[in-house]
């Protein structure tokens, strides 16, 4: 008789992502809007692995939440009144005023997690060329460059994302999925892929692990936009990998990669060079 046994359950692991910056490249009218206040020159994705178990640390970051929302300090401060108005209070660290700020990032650093993340830097030419001068083609390019290396172990692979518009429509995320194969099938064969990628499409207030993401890709962008040492350095420990992917100029010997042991530094701010209209 054939065996009947079931086969073992597939695993499931989960890894949480959102984002820092925007993908805007043109104003109305298709007129560029890089280098103009409000518009970054840099869109940063990034994916949080948590080590520690999901359930406690997502009922952790909701204490803090809640917290936030009862103190009697910070609950008057307009953005934080704003956000209570609207559902209840959520972490958002382009928003937070800077008491809230200290806040979660002394929790971050208590949490048992790692980031990835997939810096784009804005270039024109390359948008149109690469993109098709399409945003949510940008977005699909960059998270494939983060579902690439993650497609050989036999799992669920359960992608947690932060909604946003149509960058992360189904259609979106399939094609940043393909992507992710093709890339895989330069360096692997593709029969070695085992894991089964399903995605997640969620919000900040109905996920409050993709708060704890939104905060650490929120201090690497202040690096690329800024200069800004002061957060990135206070989680450093948490973030893997930074890759500057479209900076051309590093390729060789991956010095477009940053670690831990090779970090960002000041330097990795991106400058708007009006009239090339290119970021470096």
């Amino acid at each position: 008789m054939p065996d009947e046994t079931p086969a073992p359950p597939v695993a499931s692991s989960h890894r949480f992502l959102d984002e820092a910056g925007d993908t805007t490249f043109y104003g109305k009218g298709k007129v560029m809007a890089l280098g103009q206040p409000g518009v970054s020159l840099a869109f940063v994705l990034g994916m949080v692995k948590f080590n520690a178990d999901l359930k406690a640390t997502r009922q952790a970051v909701a204490e803090w939440q809640h917290a936030v929302a009862a103190d009697g300090y910070l609950n008057t401060i307009p953005s934080v009144q704003k956000k209570i108005s609207k559902g209840g209070f959520h972490f958002h660290a382009t928003d937070d005023p800077p008491e809230v700020r200290e806040r979660m990032f002394k929790f971050i650093k208590t949490v048992d997690c790692s980031l990835e993340v997939v810096v784009g830097r804005k270039n024109p030419s390359l948008f149109l060329r690469k993109h098709n001068g399409k945003e949510s083609e940008f977005y699909a390019d960059l998270l494939s460059h983060l579902l690439k290396t993650k497609l050989k172990q036999e799992r669920k692979l359960v992608l947690n994302i932060a909604e946003r518009g149509p960058s992360t429509k189904n259609a979106n995320l399939e094609l940043a999925l393909q992507k992710a194969v093709d890339r895989f099938g330069k360096k692997w064969d593709v029969s070695e892929i085992r894991s089964r990628v399903v995605f997640n499409v969620q919000t900040p207030r109905t996920e409050p692990l993709l708060n704890v993401a939104d905060y650490l890709c929120w201090a690497v962008q202040r690096v690329f936009e800024r200069g800004e040492m002061r957060h990135y350095e206070f989680v450093r420990e948490k973030i893997g990998l930074v890759v500057d992917l479209y900076d051309s100029a590093n390729y060789e010997g991956s010095r477009n990669y940053y670690t831990r042991n090779r970090p960002l530094t000041a330097e990795n701010k991106l400058v708007w060079v009006r009239w090339t209209k290119e970021v470096l």
